[in-house]
């Protein structure tokens, strides 16, 4: 039986880069294409491709979150951030979580919404009842649209009618097609589904048709994340645990009763989905649509993630859990187009645009376990202002090979600035050239 393998990586940003990419290279058995990719791997000619007016590319720094433990399987995560901390908060929050099983995981099947907005409806109800009535002939419609993915057993789900009474322009009828759409996003044959239908709606209502677009609200494709871990585990010296556990479930009840703090608090947690949405080449600004339009649902705006003392099996423990819309796919778009999109996807290893959501959310957890971690121990600019250190140093004109050096003093100062950076750097100079 082959070794399993783990994403418990000790030391792991202590390694040179060169380490660090041998290390998941040998993880994922890329090949040595593959791993070429890690530095870029999109050209000019296919950026030229991929949009309109290109003139090049633009990169961001591409990491991997370790220590995650999803349903008993380890995973590395692929991470394009530019931010500091976000990737060291997913790992340190995931160590944590293995302390308790690590993360439990569930999704729901990949139910996408095309919307039809119709307008000049005489009798809203009596239109909204034959939409209804017509609902076989409308998933015949739709179903002929995409035969390929009715092959693989996805298609029309079903049809919902909302009557708009009380808009702007008037009252309108809007009619939402249901359509599985499994592996792909889906963006594109929503797209085609709605306008193939819209002539038939408006025959069937008498109303006229104006948008046919999908839903970025996708809370028919909703991905969770839970996990429980031993307040035992969040103690340090001389921090005890339980006080720990506990500031982190009162700073999420802060976050879901404010709005003002609810949406910083989310904002940290799609830290940790976006960068796993760009390293795979998915959507990230529907996924951040469509999450916060979801933490929004009851009428106001709350956190997205649920922490609060529990008593677990050994003692006292703090449960976690979140659930959001997530729209991703592993086929079609750029996740099929861009070359280190394949790569992180076969970092990943996942098999199914499904288990690709749920990693998705489990990050989103344990990064926002770090964050809350942080604040409720230390406070969010003691290892924040850390990582930073190499930020600043790097502004102020550092070269690299010297950035660690001048970070490690910027720490030991507590004084993170550019331009005391550079004053430190210009110090370090001289003192090379006296020696």
């Amino acid at each position: 039986m082959p070794e399993k393998k783990t994403s418990r990586l000790s030391g792991f940003y202590a390694k040179p880069l060169t380490e660090r990419i041998a290390a998941v290279s040998e993880w994922a058995e890329l090949s040595v294409v593959e791993t070429a990719t890690l530095s870029g791997g999109l050209t000019p000619a296919l950026a030229n491709q991929m949009v309109e007016n290109a003139i090049g590319m633009f990169a961001l720094p591409f990491g991997i979150g370790v220590n995650l433990l999803i349903n008993g399987r380890d995973y590395l995560a692929p991470m394009a951030v530019e931010e500091p901390s976000v990737i060291a908060a997913v790992g340190n929050a995931a160590r944590l979580a293995r302390a308790g099983g690590g993360f439990q995981t569930g999704s729901t099947p990949s139910v996408m919404i095309g919307q039809v907005q119709l307008l000049d409806v005489p009798d809203l109800a009596v239109a909204a009842q034959a939409v209804l009535a017509a609902d076989p002939v409308l998933g015949k419609l739709v179903d002929s649209q995409m035969p390929s993915m009715v092959a693989r057993g996805g298609g029309f789900r079903g049809i919902e009618v909302r009557p708009l009474h009380d808009t702007p322009v008037g009252p309108m009828l809007i009619v939402h097609l249901l359509i599985d759409c499994m592996d792909a996003m889906g963006a594109n044959v929503i797209n085609t589904a709605v306008e193939a239908v819209a002539p038939l709606l408006e025959s069937l209502t008498g109303g006229r048709a104006n948008l046919r677009i999908l839903s970025n609200l996708t809370d028919r494709r909703r991905a969770w994340a839970e996990c429980t871990i031993p307040v035992s585990a969040f103690a340090t010296d001389p921090v005890e645990g339980f006080s720990v556990a506990k500031g982190i479930a009162d700073a999420n009840a802060f976050a879901w009763a404010d709005p003002y703090r609810a949406a910083t608090h989310n904002k940290g947690i799609m830290n940790g989905i976006d960068p796993i949405a760009i390293a795979t080449g998915n959507d990230w600004r529907a996924i951040e649509a469509g999450a916060h339009a979801y933490a929004a649902r009851d009428g106001q705006y709350r956190s997205l993630t649920d922490w609060r003392l529990v008593d677990g099996s050994g003692g006292p423990a703090l449960f976690g859990r979140i659930e959001l819309p997530l729209a991703v796919g592993i086929v079609g778009g750029a996740t099929r187009v861009h070359p280190t999109a394949q790569t992180a996807l076969k970092i990943l290893g996942v098999t199914t645009a499904r288990e690709l959501a749920e990693v998705m959310a489990a990050v989103g957890l344990a990064q926002n376990l770090g964050a809350l971690r942080a604040l409720a121990a230390e406070g969010i600019q003691h290892g924040h202002m850390a990582l930073h250190a190499r930020q600043a140093a790097l502004a102020a004109g550092v070269p690299a090979d010297q950035v660690d050096r001048v970070a490690a003093q910027l720490v030991a100062e507590e004084n993170v600035k550019a331009s005391r950076a550079a004053e430190i750097w210009a110090a370090q100079r001289g003192e090379d050239n006296e020696q």
